[in-house]
C-alpha cells in the first residue's frame, strides 16, 4: 500500500526496530564551532571515527558505541576491583596482617596455613558470589540490548554507531538518541511515549526538520543522505537540545522537538526514520543513570568498626600479657642466673617476640568462620526470597528475585521508601467510572473485564460500541436512548466534539488515537453511548449521534494548558445563533463546581459546560482573536484574555469521573509500611494534580492532613530560620522545626527544589527572573504573575539574609550534630529542607527529573543517616535505585531498565510489604542473632587462653588441643548457630504482616549494636571464667591416674565445658524449633565426640605424636563421674542464671504492639500555620483528567497532523446504514421540535477524515 505523501514505505510488517547503515569514504574534518563540538555525519562511519579523545598517552573513540553494559565487572577489572572491594572490609585486612605475622617463625604460635586457607576460602566465596550476581545482571540485560534491527540490514542494538540511519516501527523502543528524519505520518510527525524516561503518561509528538521531510522520500535518498549534525556535547538535560543540520551547503536549526530519546516507545506511527546522534553511554537517559555504587549494610559497617575495636583491645591485652612475661622472665633469670647462657635473646627481644605471639594466639577472637558462614546465611535468605510463592506473579510468570545476596539484613532496617508513580503505584489504565448530568449522578457498576453476551453487554444496540466499556448504568442508558433530555444530549455531544483525538479505520473498525488515556476514555464512553466521533478535518468534526451523521464546523480550538486547565471548542451549527463554545476543564477552571463526591473518591474529574453565541458576538470575538494571534509580544497573555472572554457565562452540563487504576494491594501496602514506621515518598515526573490525586487514592494522603505546598514550605522555612537564628547562644537551638500538632504532608515540585537547593548556588537572581532553559520568559496567568514575582524576590531576600545570619552562627545544627558554622550556606539549606521534609508523614515530589530523584535520596541519606529504599520500573528510576541503600525494580511489561540496576526484583508493588515486613525483618533478626551468639561462643571458648597465660608463665602456650581449635568453629559449634541464621523465626509470616509495628526494632538497631556486642562479650567472658576456674579449683591438689590436674585432661574438661555451655545457650536462644534444629544440636555434639575420640586415639598418636599429642585424655575425663559432675556444674552455673534472667525479663516485658492507627512519632512545637486550612475544612481540589501537553490543537487547526486523503473505507463507514440499530431493539422515537432544533446540523453525504494523533490504547 502506498503511504501518504509518497513517504518511505514500511519495509517490515513487524513492530521491531530496524537499522540501515551505509559506510562511504571519509571526508576532511569539518570546522568545529566553538559552542558545539559534537559532529556526526550520516552514513559515514569513516568520518565519525576520525574523532578521538586523548588522556595522557592513551586515546579512544570520541563517539561511544551503543553497547550498554550494566555489569559491574569485566574480564580485566574483575580481579583487582573485587579484591579492592573485599579488602575495604577491615576484617580482611586484619586477617591478612595476622597471616603476615605468622610467616615469622620467631613469633608464630600457630601454623601459617591455619588462617591463610580460611582467608583464601572466604575471598573465593565472596568473589564467586559477586561474579554470579554480576553474570545474572549481564544476562538480564541481554533480552533488551540485542533486540535485532531488521530491514535494510540486520543490526543488533550493540552494533549501531553514530551516523547510522535507523528505521523504527510502531511500538518499537528507540535504541539510541536519534534525529528524526522522516515518518509515514503527515508532516513527518512521530508520537512517542516517554513514561520510562520522565514518568509522564501522556504521549508527545516529535517532528522531522522540514528539509528532511521534503527531501528524504525514498530508500535511495536515505542511502545518499550525507547531512552533518553539529550540536552540543552529550548531557543529562532530557528536554534540552540545540544544534544544526549542515546539508548541501545550508544549515537548518535543530531542537529537542526533532530528537527521539533512547528508551521512549514509538506510538501510533507506522514507520519513522532517524539518524543516530548519541549512542550508548552518551545518550541522555544513560547520562541520568548515575554510576554504580558499592552498597554496604549498616551491620557490615558496624562490624568493621567492631573489628577495629577488637584489634585495639587485643593489642592492649597482648601488651599487658607481654609485660607480665617481661617481669616473669626477669624474675626467673635473677633466680636461675646459672642458665643465662642458654638464652639466645635479651629480655626485651623475647618480650617483643612474645607480644606478637600473643597477638597471633588471640587473633581467633575475630573468627574468620563467622564471616564465611555469614555469606552462606546471606545466600540462604536470598534463596528463600526467590522461592516465596506468595511473591510470585502468575500473569507474568514473574517470581521475586534477589539479585544481590549481601543486603538481606538491611531489608529489615528501612526507614524511607522512595517510590515512582507511573507503572509502580498505578497501572496507567483510565476507566470511565461515573458521571453527573444535570445534577444527577450516575454511578457505574463495577466490572473486571470486557462485556460479553447479550445479557452482560447493554451496548449491543450500538453498532459502533467496542464492547470494552466496563461502565454500566441502566437509567442513564435509557435516558440516552429516549433522546428527550437536552442536557443528556449536550453532555455526550460535548464529549464527542471537545477533544483532540484523531480516528483511523483498521479492519473496518474505528481506532482512536488520543494524546492521553483520559481523552480516549471519555471519547470511547461517548462512542458506546451512541455519540460516535468518526472523522475530523482541519476545520470540521463529524459525529454520528444515535445513528445520524452530523458535521460541525470548528471555528476555534482553545487548547489546554497548565494555567487554563481547560479546553474549549467553538463549533458552528447551521442555524441563527447556533455557534457556541463547548468546554471541559478542571473543577476550579470551569465557572461552576463539580461534584465534591468525585474528588473525595480520588477520581479524576472534568466539568463540562457550554453556551450559545450569537453571530454578531462571534464576529466581534473573532476579530479580537485574530488580532491577538498576530501579536509579536505578550501573545500568550492576549490569547488568554480572549479565551477568557469567550468562556464566560457558561451553562454547566455535568461532570465526568475517570479512575486511574492503582495496582492491586497498593493501599494496604502503604498502610502497613506506615504502621511499621516507614515513611513513603512519591517521586514522579508527572504533574502535581495527578500526583496528589494518586496520593489520596493510595491513602498516602488523607483529608485530615495539613498539606504543605510551595507557599507554605517557604513560609515555614522562613519562620524556622528567623526563630532558630534568633535564639540566644546560651540557650541553644530548638530541636525541631515549627510544625503544627497535626499530620503533615509536603507536595513540592522539581522547580522549587532547584530554587531551594541548586540554582541559588550559581545565580540567586534565578529566583527573581522566571526564565526557562531556552531563555524565553514563561507566561503566567495574570493573578499568579502578580503574586509569584514578589514571592520569588522575597525568597531570594530570605536566602541572602539567611546566608548572613548563618555565617554568624556557631551553635550546632538543628539535627543535633556538632557541625560548625563553617558549613556552606548550600549545606545549611539542604539541612533545612531535609529536616522539614523528614517531619512530614508523607512527601510527594512532582515534575522531578531522574537526577533530582537521586538528589533527594542522597540528601535524606546524608542528613538523616537512615536506610533508604527506592522502587521503580522505568529508566528514569535507575539513578534513584542506584543511589538508595536498597534498589527494587519492578519487572513490568515495558522493559527491564530498572530491573538491571536493582538489588531486588518484584512483579508488583504490593509484594514490597512481604519483602520488608517478613523477609527483611527475619533476615535482620537472623543475622543479628547469629552475630551475637557467634561472638558469645568465641569469647566463651577463647578468653580462657588469657586466663591460662597467668598459669603458664605468659609463654603464649595454647590451652586447647590444636584439633579442637581447628574444628571448633567448623564442626563443633557451627550447625546450631548456622540454623539460627537461616531458619530462626520469632513470629510467623502471617503475624509479621498483622503486626507491622514489630518492624520498628530493626530501624532502631535493637538486635545488634555496640551495647549488644559488649553484652555478648561480657557474657562470653563470664562463661570463660566459670569454665576455666571451676575445673582449676576442683583439680587443686589432686593427683593420681584418675585426676585431671594434668595439662591435657584439664584442657579437655575446659573444652567440653565450653562447648556444652555455648550449645545450651543456643538451645535457649532458638525460638523456632524444627527437626533441623534438633539435628543441628545432635550432630554438633556427635561430631565433637567422634572427632575427639579419633584425634586422641592410640593409632594416630603412634603415627605422629607431635601432631596428635593428646593420648586418651578424653577417656580419662569421661571415665570418672566426679569429673563429669564438674562439667555439669560448669554448664549449670552458665545456664541457670541466664535462664532466670530471661524469665524475669519476660515477666516484666511490656505487652506487644497492637494494631493501631498511625500517630506522630515525636513531639513537635505547635505554631499557628497561618491562613492555610486543613484539607478537611474545605472542598478538596481534585485532579483534572487532562494529561497531554499544549500544542495538539494547533496541529489540528493548522492541518499538520491531518492526512490529505481519507482512509480506505471511510465513505462506507460514514454512509448511513439501515442496520445501525440491532434487530429486536427499539429505534429512538422521532425528535420533538426542541430536540430537532437543538440538533439542527443537517446530515451530509460524506466527510473527509484525518488521523494520526497519538493514542494510549485502541478501540474497535
Amino acid at each position: 500500500m502506498t503511504p501518504p505523501h509518497g513517504r518511505l514505505p514500511p519495509l517490515s510488517p513487524s513492530g521491531r526496530a530496524l537499522g540501515f547503515c551505509c559506510s562511504l569514504g571519509g571526508h576532511a574534518l569539518g570546522q568545529n564551532l566553538k559552542a558545539f563540538t559534537w559532529e556526526v555525519k550520516a552514513n559515514s562511519r569513516a568520518y565519525n571515527n576520525q574523532f578521538k579523545k586523548r588522556f595522557l598517552c592513551w586515546q579512544r573513540q570520541k563517539h561511544k558505541s551503543n553497547v550498554i553494559n550494566t555489569a559491574k565487572y569485566n574480564v580485566f577489572s574483575f580481579l583487582p576491583l573485587n579484591l579492592y572491594e573485599q579488602f575495604c572490609r577491615i576484617s580482611n585486612l586484619y586477617f591478612l596482617l595476622i597471616i603476615i605475622l605468622q610467616g615469622f617463625p620467631e613469633i608464630s604460635t600457630l601454623p601459617w596455613f591455619t588462617l591463610f586457607a580460611p582467608l583464601v576460602c572466604l575471598l573465593v566465596i565472596r568473589a564467586t558470589r559477586d561474579l554470579v550476581d554480576d553474570i545474572v545482571t549481564l544476562l538480564s540485560g541481554w533480552p533488551s540490548r540485542p533486540a535485532p534491527c531488521h530491514g535494510f540490514l540486520w543490526k543488533k542494538w550493540a552494533n549501531l554507531c553514530v551516523g547510522d540511519v535507523v528505521c523504527l516501527h510502531r511500538d518499537s523502543i528507540v535504541p539510541a538518541d536519534l534525529l528524526l528524519l522522516a515518518s509515514t505520518e503527515p508532516s513527518s510527525l512521530c508520537y512517542v511515549e516517554t513514561a520510562d524516561i520522565d514518568g509522564e503518561t501522556n504521549l508527545k509528538f516529535r517532528q522531522a526538520p522540514l528539509v528532511t521531510h521534503l527531501e528524504l522520500t525514498s530508500v535511495r535518498s536515505m542511502a545518499s543522505f550525507r547531512g552533518k549534525v553539529v550540536c552540543e556535547e552529550p548531557s543529562s538535560r532530557l528536554h534540552h537540545f540545540v544544534g544544526c543540520l549542515d546539508w548541501d551547503g545550508r544549515k537548518h536549526p535543530l531542537d529537542s522537538g526533532n530528537i527521539l530519546l533512547r528508551g521512549c516507545r514509538v506510538r501510533n506511527t507506522d514507520t519513522c526514520y532517524g539518524m543516530v546522534i548519541y549512542a550508548g553511554f552518551d545518550t541522555k537517559i544513560m547520562k541520568n543513570c548515575g554510576r554504580i555504587r558499592l552498597k554496604r549494610t549498616k551491620i557490615d559497617r558496624l562490624v568493621n568498626r567492631l573489628v577495629v575495636l577488637i584489634f585495639v583491645s587485643l593489642v592492649l591485652v597482648s601488651m599487658a600479657l607481654s609485660l607480665g612475661f617481661w617481669f616473669k622472665v626477669r624474675e626467673f633469670k635473677a633466680r636461675h642466673y646459672y642458665v643465662s647462657s642458654r638464652y639466645l635473646y635479651s629480655v626485651a627481644a623475647e618480650t617483643f617476640f612474645i607480644f606478637w605471639g600473643f597477638l597471633i594466639l588471640l587473633s581467633v577472637m575475630v573468627p574468620m568462620a563467622m564471616f564465611i558462614m555469614v555469606e552462606f546465611i546471606y545466600l540462604g535468605n536470598s534463596m528463600f526470597i526467590n522461592w516465596d510463592m506468595e511473591m510470585y506473579y502468575a500473569p507474568q510468570d514473574q517470581p521475586a528475585r534477589a539479585r544481590s545476596t549481601s543486603l538481606n539484613d538491611q531489608l529489615g532496617q528501612v526507614q524511607y521508601v522512595f517510590s515512582d508513580k507511573t507503572g509502580t503505584l498505578t497501572q496507567n489504565i483510565m476507566t470511565f467510572k461515573k458521571c453527573c448530568i444535570g445534577g444527577v449522578t450516575y454511578a457505574g457498576a463495577d466490572g473486571h473485564g470486557p462485556l460479553q453476551g447479550s445479557r452482560e453487554n447493554p451496548y449491543l444496540w450500538n453498532e459502533f460500541a467496542d464492547g470494552k466499556l466496563l461502565y454500566q448504568n441502566a437509567e442513564l442508558l435509557c435516558a440516552v436512548r429516549d433522546n428527550k433530555d437536552k442536557t443528556v444530549r449536550e453532555f455526550w455531544r460535548l464529549l464527542a466534539i471537545c477533544h483532540t483525538v484523531m480516528v483511523q479505520e483498521e479492519d473496518h473498525q474505528l481506532v482512536y488515537q488520543a494524546a492521553s488515556p483520559d481523552e480516549e476514555a471519555l471519547v470511547t464512553a461517548a462512542r458506546n453511548f451512541g455519540y460516535v466521533f468518526v472523522a475530523r478535518t482541519q476545520d470540521s468534526i463529524t459525529v454520528l449521534e444515535l445513528g445520524e451523521k452530523r458535521v460541525y464546523k470548528v471555528l476555534a480550538m482553545m487548547d489546554f494548558n497548565s494555567i487554563r486547565k481547560r479546553m474549549s471548542v467553538l463549533g458552528e451549527c447551521r442555524r441563527p445563533g447556533g455557534s457556541g463554545p463547548r468546554e471541559k476543564g478542571a473543577d476550579g477552571a470551569v465557572p461552576a463546581p463539580g461534584p465534591q463526591s468525585f474528588a473525595e473518591q480520588t477520581l479524576r474529574t472534568l466539568c463540562l459546560a457550554y453556551k450559545q453565541v450569537g453571530e454578531d458576538a462571534y464576529q466581534e470575538w473573532r476579530q479580537r482573536h485574530q488580532e491577538a494571534s498576530i501579536l509579536l509580544q505578550n501573545r500568550a497573555h492576549a490569547l488568554h484574555q480572549v479565551y477568557e472572554d469567550m468562556e464566560q457565562d457558561l451553562q454547566l452540563l455535568g461532570a465526568t469521573a475517570i479512575e486511574d487504576r492503582l495496582q492491586d494491594g497498593v493501599c494496604d501496602t502503604i498502610k502497613c509500611l506506615k504502621q511499621g514506621n516507614i515513611k513513603v515518598w512519591v517521586l514522579t515526573g508527572d504533574k502535581q494534580e495527578t500526583a496528589v490525586n494518586i496520593g489520596f487514592a493510595c491513602q498516602l494522603l488523607s483529608e485530615n492532613m495539613l498539606i504543605l505546598e510551595e507557599k507554605e514550605i517557604l513560609r515555614i522555612l522562613e519562620v524556622y530560620w528567623e526563630t532558630d537564628n534568633n535564639v540566644p547562644r546560651g540557650k541553644g537551638r530548638r530541636k525541631h522545626l515549627f510544625l503544627p500538632r497535626v499530620k503533615v504532608a509536603m507536595v513540592i515540585s522539581g522547580e522549587l527544589l532547584d530554587q531551594l537547593l541548586l540554582s541559588l548556588r550559581k545565580e540567586p537572581r534565578a529566583l527573581v527572573h522566571n526564565v526557562n532553559e531556552d531563555g524565553d520568559k514563561s507566561w503566567q496567568e495574570p493573578d499568579a504573575q502578580m503574586e509569584d514575582v514578589p514571592q520569588d524576590r522575597r525568597l531570594s531576600l530570605i536566602w541572602r539574609m539567611l546566608g548572613v545570619q548563618l555565617r554568624a552562627t556557631v551553635t550546632p545544627q538543628v539535627t543535633g550534630s556538632s557541625s560548625s558554622a563553617s558549613e556552606s550556606p548550600e549545606v545549611r539549606r539542604e539541612r533545612a529542607f531535609v529536616e522539614l521534609a523528614s517531619q512530614c508523614q508523607a512527601v510527594i515530589c512532582c515534575r522531578v527529573t531522574p537526577k533530582q530523584k537521586a538528589l533527594i535520596v542522597a540528601l535524606v541519606k546524608k542528613y538523616q543517616r537512615v536506610v533508604t529504599l527506592a522502587i521503580g520500573d522505568g529508566a528514569n528510576d535507575i539513578n534513584m535505585i542506584k543511589t538508595a541503600d536498597i534498589g527494587v525494580g519492578l519487572a513490568g511489561q515495558e522493559g527491564l531498565q530498572a530491573v538491571q540496576s536493582s538489588d531486588y526484583v518484584l512483579a508488583q508493588f504490593c509484594f514490597l510489604k512481604r519483602l520488608l515486613l517478613v523477609h527483611g525483618r527475619w533476615s535482620y533478626m537472623r543475622v543479628c542473632k547469629f552475630l551475637r551468639y557467634f561472638i558469645y561462643k568465641t569469647a566463651a571458648s577463647m578468653m580462657v587462653q588469657i586466663w591460662f597465660s597467668f598459669y603458664n608463665g605468659f609463654s603464649a602456650q595454647p590451652l586447647y588441643e590444636g584439633w579442637f581449635l581447628a574444628l571448633f568453629n567448623l564442626l563443633y559449634s557451627t550447625l546450631p548457630v548456622l540454623y539460627l541464621g537461616l531458619f530462626e523465626q520469632d513470629v510467623s509470616a502471617e503475624r509479621s504482616l498483622q503486626l507491622p509495628e514489630l518492624y520498628v526494632g530493626g530501624q532502631k538497631d535493637e538486635l545488634f549494636n555496640c551495647r549488644v556486642f559488649l553484652q555478648a562479650l561480657a557474657h562470653g567472658t563470664l562463661t570463660s571464667l566459670v569454665n576455666f576456674f571451676v575445673p582449676l579449683w576442683a583439680s587443686h591438689d589432686s593427683a593420681g591416674p584418675v585426676s585431671f590436674s594434668d595439662y591435657q585432661s584439664f584442657a579437655v574438661v575446659v573444652a567440653m565445658s565450653g562447648l556444652l555451655s555455648v550449645t545450651m545457650e543456643l538451645v535457649l536462644a532458638i525460638r523456632y524449633w524444627t527437626v533441623l534444629a534438633v539435628l543441628a544440636v545432635f550432630l554438633s555434639l556427635f561430631f565433637y565426640a567422634l572427632a575427639t575420640s579419633v584425634s586422641q586415639s592410640l593409632w594416630l598418636f603412634q603415627i605422629s605424636p607431635k601432631t596428635f599429642p593428646f593420648l586418651y585424655a578424653d577417656r580419662n575425663v569421661l571415665s570418672r563421674p566426679s569429673i563429669l559432675l564438674v562439667v555439669l556444674l560448669n554448664v549449670s552455673l552458665n545456664t541457670l542464671p541466664t535462664l532466670a534472667l530471661r524469665v524475669i525479663c519476660q515477666a516484666l516485658k511490656k505487652p506487644g504492639p497492637k494494631e493501631r492507627e498511625e500517630a506522630p512519632s515525636e513531639e513537635i512545637v505547635a505554631v499557628e500555620p497561618g491562613p492555610y486550612p486543613q484539607r478537611g475544612s474545605r472542598g478538596r481540589r481534585s485532579s483534572y483528567a487532562f494529561s497531554h501537553r499544549e500544542g495538539y490543537a494547533d496541529l489540528i487547526t493548522q492541518g499538520t497532523s491531518l492526512r490529505k486523503e481519507p482512509e480506505p473505507g471511510a465513505r462506507d463507514l460514514l454512509r448511513p446504514r439501515a442496520n445501525t440499530w440491532a434487530p429486536g431493539r427499539r429505534r429512538p422515537p422521532p425528535q420533538d421540535p426542541a430536540s430537532a432544533e437543538d440538533a439542527s446540523c443537517p446530515p451530509t453525504s460524506q466527510a473527509t477524515q484525518g488521523s494520526s494523533l497519538p493514542a494510549q490504547g485502541q478501540g474497535g
